[in-house]
């Protein structure tokens, strides 16, 4: 982005959020793009250029963001995990002055498995208001993405703890939990985050998105045994940045006729397209259209490409 496509944006973003109202003395948590550049707002552009200081995870990681912006010159506070709450009191003072200060951490939504939180709490603390600049998540974009059309709302849970019993424990409340499960991993643990979900959740179908929003993004349904081969059968499928999302687990007694279900499908799949298949299968099986949908997805997705 050059400077004039930066001073048009502006513009833009000026004509569309500058007649809202952006009261002073207020922090502003404000998402920014998890990979493309073109998911940040109109109003979170207008508030970047409108701050009066600008609270970052990374001052490093941020500035290159406010660069492509065209915005420069305003004061960067470093405000990440390791000093967050004793940096909320230079913060505070500074809304107490009246000033507009903004949060950003390095992608993201501020709070959501990134630094935030702390400090909206000593903010709101001190009487101070908190203003939320709604944007681009991993989490809610992988949800929106898997299809778990039988969940009942859902667990975040970020990372889980690297190793140890602790990581043991995390992995065996996941697959007691029947509910829809929201987990990020690095890539250098995925092979190992694949192997015990396939441990643990064995039949569940799980989501892998990796590299949302980016050049080489992926989305993948499968059943949790199923991943780990796949993951193995090839080396670009380990890149990047992991969100998955653990679809919730089939009904307790729910296992045999789903199990009758997928014979059903199966037999109907080699023969009829996708809809025809699922069409004929809810007059066999009395079984709810969506749910045999969602299932015949997942077989499909399972078998892999036709020859």
């Amino acid at each position: 982005m050059n400077s004039i496509d930066a001073s048009l944006l502006r513009q833009a973003a000026a004509a569309a959020a500058g007649g809202q109202s952006f009261p002073a003395g207020a922090l502003y948590v404000v998402a920014t793009p998890i990979g493309n550049l073109a998911d940040l707002s109109l109003r979170a552009i207008h508030l970047l250029a409108l701050a009066d200081a600008i609270a970052c995870e990374d001052t490093r990681h941020s500035a290159p963001l406010l660069r492509a912006l065209g915005i420069e010159g305003k004061p960067l506070l470093a405000v990440h995990e390791h000093n967050e709450r004793a940096a909320a009191a230079g913060v505070i003072e500074r809304l107490a002055r009246g000033e507009r200060i903004a949060f950003v951490s390095d992608a993201g939504t501020p709070a959501v498995s990134d630094p935030g939180a702390a400090l909206v709490a000593a903010v709101s603390a001190a009487g101070q208001r908190c203003i939320p600049l709604p944007g681009a998540s991993a989490a809610a974009a992988a949800l929106s993405v898997a299809g778990d059309a039988q969940g009942q709302g859902f667990v975040f849970h970020g990372f889980l703890p690297a190793k140890g019993g602790e990581r043991a424990q995390a992995v065996q409340r996941l697959a007691a939990d029947a509910h829809t499960a929201i987990l990020y991993e690095a890539p250098h643990r995925i092979e190992t985050l694949a192997r015990e979900l396939a441990a643990a959740c064995g039949e569940r179908l799980v989501t892998l998105c990796r590299e949302l929003t980016k050049q080489f993004e992926s989305v993948h349904t499968l059943r949790c045994d199923a991943l780990p081969p796949w993951l193995a059968a090839d080396a670009n499928r380990l890149r990047g940045e992991f969100v998955l999302v653990l679809h919730a687990a089939a009904p307790a007694g729910d296992e045999a006729a789903s199990a009758a279900h997928d014979r059903v499908l199966d037999a109907l799949l080699a023969a009829l397209p996708l809809k025809q298949a699922v069409a004929l299968a809810v007059e066999l099986t009395g079984a709810p259209r969506n749910a045999l949908y969602e299932r015949a997805l997942a077989r499909k997705r399972e078998a892999g490409p036709e020859p």
